[in-house]
């Protein structure tokens, strides 16, 4: 009887254990769980073995040329890599370079949850989508767009400034001893445009006497709505976003010249590749012998193939915020290794993002949050293959600007001072 109380007495213990450690094991698994639960939500976009970062590009449409070149560019700098035994995967959505279908792309990637929009294109759709952005605390990295947005939310910008790379021409011209009365723009109607057109200013407020010409710059700039009608005002032609139109913004040129009695000698222009090369020939078909800039977006071998449909293969700078693609330093010789024929300007520069943020990220110590990636950005600056880029002052990691000159079928690195020469022939 003793035997099998104590027996039963030892089956009761076991049984009790079993439910208490049974009780230990859900316990600790809710724990798991609940912590599992907590760093997602604190890390969006950072899974087990990923990190989830996405973009929103012209993949079709009419400038599917650029998002085209820039996916290929994120995918060669980011094939194979890891971040502490994380991959990266990189989502890219079509947006058509509209700000309504921006908007609806990056709400998607969103929803899918993403650590960060890197490489996103554009300026008006930019604009459109930072408010989002910050409204869910995903950090903006690396976007083509030179409008040089501070915020809102958290921006770091990779490339020149539109403004930087138009005031490095007219200040180019206005050292050789152009008047600036002599020195026009010609641009987009929207933020793209007007960030160019800040550039022009700019460089003219550099020079004493251009109050009065200031004064016409920064009406056109301070007029509001999407496409205000900004022609015929001062020294700067428009043209409608999505549109070819040329000959409005000829005309406003035109009137200028004649208002203040001297001629455009430099036009610089903050356009897209179509629009810039038809308004470059409407005025050479009216005879006009003015020399054209045009940044980065609006240059290189597919504004060279345009331009000679208009028999145009002289007088045209353009400014490029990257190394020429037969460089030979690192990064570039790198990116040419990984892309081959499509090495263009516009994937060197998304090769180079790409390569700063994986650099960027390989530099935190210790956990994978966007708090830890943007203190790491900021934390010292960084040399990308031989491509300098600092945040440690501001969000602005580069202002390097790059002249070249269209010569034939070619456009070929020059100075400052070549500027001069070319505009005092």
């Amino acid at each position: 009887m003793r035997i099998q109380n104590n027996f039963a007495a030892g089956a009761g213990m076991i049984v009790g254990w079993r439910r208490l450690k049974g009780r230990i094991t859900l316990g600790l698994l809710l724990i798991l769980c609940v912590t599992t639960s907590w760093s997602q939500a604190e890390t969006p976009g950072v899974t087990d073995n990923a990190i989830r970062i996405g973009a929103t590009f012209p993949l079709e449409g009419d400038f599917k040329v650029y998002g085209q070149a820039m996916k290929r560019g994120m995918d060669a700098a980011l094939a194979n890599q890891t971040v502490q035994k994380h991959r990266i995967q990189f989502i890219a959505i079509n947006d058509f370079y509209n700000p309504t279908e921006a908007v609806k792309a990056a709400k998607q990637l969103i929803e899918q949850g993403i650590f960060a929009m890197v490489n996103s294109f554009g300026s008006p759709t930019t604009k459109a989508v930072l408010p989002l952005l910050a409204e869910n605390k995903v950090p903006a990295f690396g976007f083509y767009t030179g409008a040089a947005f501070t915020g809102p939310g958290d921006v770091l910008n990779f490339r020149a400034s539109y403004a930087k790379e138009v005031e490095s021409v007219v200040d180019a011209a206005l050292a050789a001893g152009i008047k600036p009365t002599e020195v026009c723009a010609y641009a987009q109607n929207d933020a793209y445009g007007m960030a160019g057109i800040q550039g022009f200013r700019a460089a003219l407020a550099k020079r004493t006497g251009t109050e009065q010409i200031i004064a016409k710059v920064d009406q056109i700039l301070s007029m509001p709505g999407d496409n205000p009608e900004r022609n015929n005002i001062g020294p700067v032609g428009v043209y409608p976003r999505d549109t070819v139109s040329a000959r409005p913004g000829y005309l406003s040129l035109k009137k200028w010249e004649t208002d203040t009695g001297n001629r455009c000698r430099l036009v610089a222009t903050t356009a897209v590749y179509d629009p810039a090369a038809t308004f470059m020939g409407y005025a050479r078909s009216k005879g006009e012998s003015w020399v054209f800039s045009t940044p980065s977006p609006a240059a290189g071998d597919r504004l060279v193939a345009l331009l000679r449909d208009y028999k145009i293969r002289d007088k045209v700078i353009a400014t490029q915020i990257v190394p020429t693609p037969n460089s030979l330093l690192p990064v570039v010789v790198e990116a040419r290794k990984a892309l081959g024929s499509n090495l263009d300007y516009v994937s060197l520069e998304s090769y180079i993002v790409g390569k700063l943020f994986l650099t960027i990220l390989q530099a935190i110590d210790g956990p994978l949050t966007r708090e830890s990636f943007l203190q790491a950005a900021r934390r010292q600056p960084y040399d990308i293959g031989g491509i300098q880029v600092d945040f440690t002052n501001d969000n602005q990691g580069s202002n390097f600007v790059l002249l070249t000159l269209l010569q034939g079928d070619t456009f070929t690195v020059i100075g400052p001072s070549d500027v001069g020469k070319l505009l005092t022939q």
